[in-house]
């Protein structure tokens, strides 16, 4: 009976033991130090002192007030990079680019932005988190949905979701991350995808800062208007596939 008890016992502390451990693996695995990094930088940006990057008035100034071009070029990217791969949205950097670097330019820089960081967030869930996730939500049928359709037709389901100004770009970043997609393909659809809402996006930048300067304010709701159009298309042509059936 006591060689029982002092079994079970032992048992016991080795199974607490290895929970110990466990947990200690995880908290000890540097996927999880680099997931809490970006956690904090998010805060960091969203709540501390970093928080002046959303402030649209101030970005503006800070661009256009800078006397190196090539320096405003190389910082407006880098903000712009570093935000999407953490997971921020970079939209008032797109609508700052307008008054700052004109519609061409500003379209330009903030497409090249926006693909670049997607492209940082593609690899952060590709490299760091795909396999725990593809364990932890395999039988996910949004994931296994979202896989298909990248398996099925990659580059037009790419284009489709990058055309939609209101898909949640940051969270698509991540998930195509998940998938088989091929980086190049990705990068490429992207690029191409996110120019019709990006040259919207800084023309609004543009015409809404002439319209704060006392110019006509209609090209601003010209704007305005496509962004709602550019908006309604995917759901339109959702609503039509699935009266056909798809």
């Amino acid at each position: 009976m006591k060689t029982k008890k002092l079994y079970l016992k032992k048992k016991s502390k080795s199974t607490d033991q290895d929970k110990s451990k466990g947990k200690l693996g995880i908290l000890l695995n540097p996927r999880w130090g680099i997931a809490i990094a970006l956690i904090s930088l998010v805060l960091l940006c969203t709540i501390g002192p970093a928080k002046a990057l959303f402030n649209q008035a101030f970005l503006i100034d800070y661009f256009s007030n800078n006397s190196c071009s090539n320096c405003v070029i190389f910082t407006f990217l880098g903000i712009y990079i570093f935000l999407t791969a953490i997971g921020i949205p970079g939209t008032i950097l797109t609508i700052v680019g307008g008054p700052v670097f004109g519609l061409l330019w500003g379209t330009l820089w903030s497409a090249i932005g926006a693909t670049l960081g997607a492209l940082g967030a593609f690899w952060v869930a590709r490299y760091l988190f795909r396999d725990y996730i593809a364990n932890k939500f395999a039988r996910h049928k949004g994931l296994k949905i979202f896989n298909q359709a990248v398996l099925d037709k990659p580059i037009a389901f790419t284009l489709a979701i990058r055309f939609a100004p209101i898909s949640p770009f940051n969270v698509v970043n991540f998930l195509f991350g998940l998938t088989p997609l091929n980086w190049v393909t990705y990068t490429i659809a992207t690029f191409i995808g996110i120019i019709p809402g990006t040259v919207i996006y800084t023309w609004l930048g543009t015409t809404g800062q002439s319209a704060l300067l006392g110019e006509d304010p209609k090209p601003f709701f010209l704007a305005l208007a496509l962004l709602t159009i550019l908006s309604i298309i995917p759901l339109l042509a959702k609503k039509k596939n699935t009266g056909r059936g798809f």
